[in-house]
């Protein structure tokens, strides 16, 4: 896997984790983990953006994040479990695969 998709998936894993904390953060400790893992998935975020189809980029990231958040929350936060949501998030997930191997990648670097 290229590294810098590899990075948008990294960024995920932070959206993830800044979205459960906007939620669950109850002490000044969590809401610091909480902005630091905001300011690092937008960062990665908007470095990727300059690196790789910003598009697909930005819908992998926002898929990747809203797919983590649901699972998280069924796993760890005690929400209803649905098959009808993971089935949901297959075909979301499913969809963004299908953006990364379509899209034409170009030297953004060389101009």
């Amino acid at each position: 896997m290229n590294v810098k998709w590899f990075l948008v998936l990294v960024a995920g894993f932070f959206e993830v984790g800044w979205a459960a904390g906007l939620k669950h953060a109850n002490s000044l400790f969590e809401w610091m983990l909480t902005a630091a893992a905001i300011v690092i998935s937008f960062l990665l975020l908007l470095y990727c953006s300059t690196q790789l189809p910003a598009t697909t980029v930005y819908a992998a990231f926002v898929g990747l994040g809203s797919a983590g958040t649901v699972l998280l929350e069924m796993t760890l936060f005690n929400e209803p479990f649905s098959w009808i949501k993971i089935g949901l998030i297959a075909v979301l997930l499913i969809g963004i695969i299908g953006l990364k191997t379509v899209t034409v990648e170009r030297d953004v670097t060389a101009s």
